[in-house]
């Protein structure tokens, strides 16, 4: 049983990352899917997508690496958790490391990455920081 399944999801990636995997399998959630495609957009894993096998769901995560072999996420960090909970305006969730890092915020218009938050105005639950 797993508590938390954002950091499930993104400890499963940082260990693949480490051990220079090309996919990992995650627990399938909405919040995990939209997530995932925040990273697919942002560049920092190949690709994502859904697999049924009957009534179970996972998510395939193909995992980037440059040119050296060093994977594209230098760290994921998980921000809110379930004992202690998050919360940023949109002014504060600006930028992160100086344009160089995401962070992903659950807002009132879905899970966003912040600068796209931060165009609606939205600010929300801070869910990870990823460079």
């Amino acid at each position: 049983m797993i508590n938390d399944l954002v950091s499930d999801a993104l400890t499963r990636i940082r260990n693949a990352g480490m051990r220079r995997l090309d996919t990992t399998t995650l627990v399938h959630s909405k919040s995990i899917e939209a997530m995932a495609n925040i990273l697919v957009e942002k560049g920092y894993i190949e690709s994502c997508n859904v697999v049924e096998d009957g009534v179970k769901k996972t998510i395939n995560v193909v995992l980037k690496y440059s040119d050296n072999g060093k994977s594209v996420i230098n760290e994921m960090k998980r921000i809110s958790k379930p004992g202690r909970r998050v919360y940023k305006g949109k002014e504060e969730i600006k930028r992160f490391k100086n344009g160089y890092g995401t962070i992903i915020v659950s807002t009132s218009h879905g899970i966003l990455p912040n600068d796209k938050a931060y165009a609606l105005g939205v600010g929300g639950e801070v869910m990870c920081t990823i460079w």
